[in-house]
């Protein structure tokens, strides 16, 4: 696939209030230079309407980006139908996705694919856990980044 194409990226967690958002986040910031793209996030189980996890929201704030504003939405069909290319955190959404929407089949990947990395969920976790998660998300997006613009 080519770069170019991808102009719609969605990003998978459970819930939609820990990861995923911080994951959009650092993506969206990652590309900003490509104002063509846009980057979404939901969950396979969204707490939907909720705003993303305290931790989520300071450590991005800590980076000078804002999630505050972040509600919950739950992963539809028409989500992944509009999305080029979509990022789920584990093996275990891979599977659901797929198992559940065969259009996703193609552009469905982990963020940690290129270096085989499942990220943990942190919810309910010390602030630590959500550091470490970051960490893996950064990680991911760095490697799908210099993917997306070579």
């Amino acid at each position: 696939w080519v770069s170019e194409m991808i102009r719609h990226i969605l990003v998978v967690c459970v819930g939609n209030i820990c990861r995923s958002p911080m994951a959009e986040a650092v993506l969206r910031d990652a590309l900003k230079g490509r104002k063509e793209v846009v980057v979404e996030s939901a969950g396979l189980g969204a707490l939907v309407g909720e705003p993303a996890s305290g931790f989520s929201v300071e450590l991005m704030q800590e980076r000078g980006l804002d999630i505050s504003g972040h509600r919950a939405q739950q992963l539809t069909a028409e989500l992944i139908a509009r999305s080029d290319l979509v990022l789920v955190m584990e093996s275990g959404h891979r599977r659901a996705i797929d198992a559940n929407e065969p259009t996703a089949r193609g552009k469905l990947y982990r963020l940690g694919e290129w270096q085989d990395l499942e990220i943990p969920d942190p919810y309910r976790q010390p602030r630590e856990a959500f550091e470490e998660t970051l960490k893996l998300i950064d990680k991911g997006v760095a490697d799908w980044v210099e993917r997306l613009e070579a």
